[in-house]
């Protein structure tokens, strides 16, 4: 990751810039959900309260309300959810947000995936009309979705208006962080400035904690697909490959590990997973806590998404695991499967190819150690929590940097 010229590190603790100068350096997270910042943010969030930052985390809050305050960072609830909020609720969402922004005075602020990103966007330029003011706006872009990489009609004609208003968030001093090359290109063909954007890749991976494990046994191969229950991570595609393999003689079978998402037009509902287990060979296990005891049954990781993501963490921690991957061949997972080395890719919706590739890998036990340790040396190398910290605190101590300056 390479930062602008004008952006030497800061050593925050010993060299606080003016405007700081009587208190820490404030840092505010705008999460939509509070399970995904302690998920996705932690590392960051870390690192920046160790280098001095006070850290504040406003999001909606669910289950997690104690795990961020145990952390003593300081929490604020926001009532709004990812989807669904009408014309009606997005502008009191804004205008939360707004007063939020003036009543805490944060140095940097830092709008984690795109309605934070558009939201915060607006928020900011209500809260700080005076430039001069405001914060410094990160803006991390987590994954351009089916908004960007769908052919439909509809997709067409919601690309121009979701790149206005990228370019109106992304005013100002601060940057957009992006998570793959393609998302990279995406926003610099919608006219935000190359210098602007900074590329991060993922949110990295606890490799302590996730630990290669060895090749299960048993004459039957079993198949995981982690992820939320939607059909765009390529649920439904997972089960037809399944099935498919099973009608044609396979020992394979398919974990699905994870739970709906309500809030998603995508979910499948709890009822159709249900009805999956039916099928022979095909297990739901709803919400896992720990998924290490997913892949310690599992020889192989599945994630079928028919649309680019960020660079999916499910996959990082099936790698670190030491599994060998099969993915579509989309933005984001292009970064964790390395074709022939550390996985294989197929066309997303391919079912015919999809089970092509988990027959290939299921039936060569020596193919998969070796494809499971090149998957954690990749990680170990590329994408541990720590690289993924330091160069996210970089560019917080370069942003305070920039706010500092005349």
């Amino acid at each position: 990751m390479a930062l602008p010229d004008t952006t030497e590190p800061l050593n925050v603790t010993r060299q606080p810039a003016a405007p700081c100068a009587a208190r820490r350096p404030k840092l505010l997270f705008l999460v939509t959900e509070d399970w995904y910042f302690c998920s996705h943010r932690l590392p960051a969030a870390r690192a920046a309260r160790a280098a001095g930052f006070d850290v504040v985390v406003a999001t909606r809050v669910r289950g997690h309300r104690e795990r961020i305050c145990d952390e003593g960072f300081a929490l604020r609830q926001i009532g709004w959810r990812r989807r669904g909020d009408g014309p009606f609720g997005a502008r009191r969402a804004i205008a939360e947000i707004a007063s939020l922004y003036r009543a805490e005075r944060p140095d940097l602020v830092h709008h984690i995936a795109l309605k934070p990103v558009l939201f915060g966007g607006v928020a900011l330029r209500l809260a700080f009309p005076d430039t001069e003011s405001a914060p410094v706006a990160i803006d991390s872009v987590m994954g351009l979705g089916s908004g960007f990489s769908a052919a439909s009609f509809a997709a067409r004609l919601r690309r121009p208006a979701l790149g206005i208003a990228l370019r109106l968030a992304s005013r100002g001093r601060g940057w957009i962080i992006v998570q793959n090359p393609e998302d990279r290109d995406a926003l610099t063909a919608l006219g935000i400035a190359p210098q602007q954007i900074q590329m991060i890749r993922g949110s990295g991976v606890d490799c302590d904690h996730f630990r290669p494990q060895p090749d299960p046994a048993g004459t039957t191969v079993t198949v995981a697909l982690v992820s939320r229950m939607l059909r765009d991570k390529g649920v439904l595609d997972a089960v037809a490959a399944i099935r498919l393999l099973r009608e044609r003689g396979h020992a394979v079978e398919l974990l699905l590990a994870g739970p709906t998402d309500p809030d998603n037009r995508s979910s499948l509902t709890s009822e159709a997973l249900i009805s999956l287990r039916e099928s022979p060979g095909i297990e739901w296990l709803g919400l896992v806590a720990d998924v290490r005891t997913v892949w310690r049954r599992a020889a192989i990781a599945l994630l079928p998404s028919t649309y680019g993501e960020g660079v999916p963490k499910t996959l990082l921690e099936a790698a670190a695991c030491a599994r060998p991957i099969v993915a579509s061949d989309t933005p984001g997972c292009r970064e964790v499967v390395r074709p022939g080395k550390t996985g294989l890719l197929v066309r997303p919706s391919d079912i015919d190819g999809l089970a092509s590739a988990i027959a290939a890998l299921a039936a060569d036990p020596t193919r998969r150690k070796a494809m499971g340790r090149a998957g954690r040396a990749l990680v170990e190398r590329e994408f541990t929590e720590d690289l993924v910290a330091r160069e996210t605190l970089a560019i917080y101590q370069a942003a305070l940097q920039r706010r500092a300056a005349p």
